[in-house]
């Protein structure tokens, strides 16, 4: 049985679905289904990883958005 910190140490693989093995992928499953603090840590991870590239998304067209009224102002 895994500990709430291999948990921690595994869950962006786990949210990334990436470089684990079936039988880590279970552990994780099984002790997400008994953890109610881990689910929330997980949960709170995806969450942040899914947002996380519309906010930089929105940086860099305000950034763009900022260049080109630079531009337009220069000529």
């Amino acid at each position: 049985m895994l500990k709430c910190k291999d948990v921690v140490a595994k869950a962006d693989a786990l949210v990334d679905g990436t470089s684990l093995t079936m039988r880590e992928r279970i552990a994780l499953r099984m002790h997400l289904l008994m953890c109610h603090h881990c689910r929330r840590y997980v949960h709170q991870l995806r969450v942040l990883v899914n947002t996380l590239p519309r906010e930089t998304d929105r940086l860099d067209d305000a950034q763009r958005s900022e260049e080109h009224t630079s531009e337009l102002q220069s000529q």
